[in-house]
């Protein structure tokens, strides 16, 4: 293998084990040795956007189309950028376009499928977004991961037979999937099937604790500086329900908690809730870190999803009875 052959391996590889700073360094040493390989921008490109930085990653997508302009994968990067974090839906749909007239096979064209549906869902256009999904091949698949991302998009239109049968094939063929477990689980909540929904749920949270934490994880004290900043942004009265509570930092909920009801993924929980002169307080509030750096591209991005997460949390408490922790955002997912 060649020089340039194996830091191009090498940044894939460290892009799987997520350490996204050594990927940059294989990936700028693979444009350093070759500026015109298509395969080398698109690598830095995924990486860019993957540490939240969408300028550059469209930068290097465009110059690898732009060497290759039958190059699929970097036309498909590039319309998720565009899609999330961009929002620029109709020019994602016309990449996916342009990419489905270079794709083949089942699996290549059933990706860019999925990715125009995404594209329509987020600018609110369910009807087309469904239309596009009748469209998706039947399979099978080389990829089980496929049959998850069917799944999800029939969970997203409340197509809940299809989306369990989609789910069920992807675990059955690939049971290590924590993502496949924890929309099976959401998918069965729904049906009301509360026992096997929490058997999911354990088994994604279970999954999640064994999954390596981003290279750019911070300690639990430089976590909880980051915590201790983000209740102060807290605007009253959000912040109000947190005065004197127990800020409890840890890495994901307990099997405990997950088994009575509490979303696996949670980034925030509210507990011991009481009342003081006439409102809601927390005399708990849980914060896990794990799941909460999963949702971020970057630890530049940490601030801004403990916010939200806060947030999201006392105001599902403060609107109703009892726990409600709610799932957390979707986070960045450069597929």
């Amino acid at each position: 293998m060649d020089q340039f052959s194996a830091h191009l391996d090498r940044g894939w590889d460290l892009i799987n084990r997520g350490d996204l700073a050594g990927a940059q360094r294989s990936a700028e040493k693979s444009v350093e040795l070759d500026a015109e390989s298509p395969e080398a921008h698109n690598l830095l490109g995924y990486v860019y956007a993957a540490q939240g930085d969408p300028d550059a990653a469209l930068e290097h997508y465009r110059q690898a189309i732009a060497l290759d302009d039958s190059f699929v994968e970097a036309m498909l990067n590039a319309a998720e950028v565009l899609i999330h974090p961009v929002h620029d839906f109709e020019s994602a749909i016309d990449l996916v376009d342009e990419a489905l007239e270079w794709a083949e096979g089942d699996d290549e064209i059933t990706d860019a499928l999925l990715i125009k549906f995404d594209a329509h869902m987020h600018r609110g256009d369910a009807d087309a977004a469904r239309k596009v999904l009748a469209t998706v091949p039947e399979g099978p698949f080389e990829s089980p991961r496929l049959d998850f991302l069917i799944g999800r998009a029939n969970f997203e239109l409340g197509v809940l037979p299809n989306a369990k049968l989609q789910l069920e094939r992807s675990i059955e063929r690939e049971p290590g999937s924590a993502e496949a477990h924890y929309y099976l689980g959401l998918v069965l909540d729904a049906e009301g099937d509360h026992t096997p929904a929490t058997v999911a749920f354990l088994r994604c949270r279970e999954l999640d604790a064994g999954m390596p934490k981003p290279s750019w994880s911070l300690s639990a004290t430089q976590f909880e500086r980051h915590v201790r900043r983000a209740i102060e942004q807290l605007q009253d009265p959000l912040r109000d329900m947190l005065d004197g509570a127990l800020v409890v930092v840890s890495d994901q909920p307990g099997a405990e908690v997950v088994a009575d009801g509490v979303d696996p993924r949670a980034g925030v929980m509210l507990d011991a809730i009481g009342e003081r002169d006439g409102k809601a307080v927390a005399g708990r509030a849980f914060i896990y870190q794990r799941n909460i750096e999963r949702m971020c591209s970057g630890q530049a991005k940490l601030d801004e999803e403990l916010l939200r997460c806060l947030q999201s949390e006392i105001e599902a408490t403060s609107s109703g009875p009892g726990n409600t922790s709610t799932p957390p955002s979707a986070g960045p997912e450069p597929e």
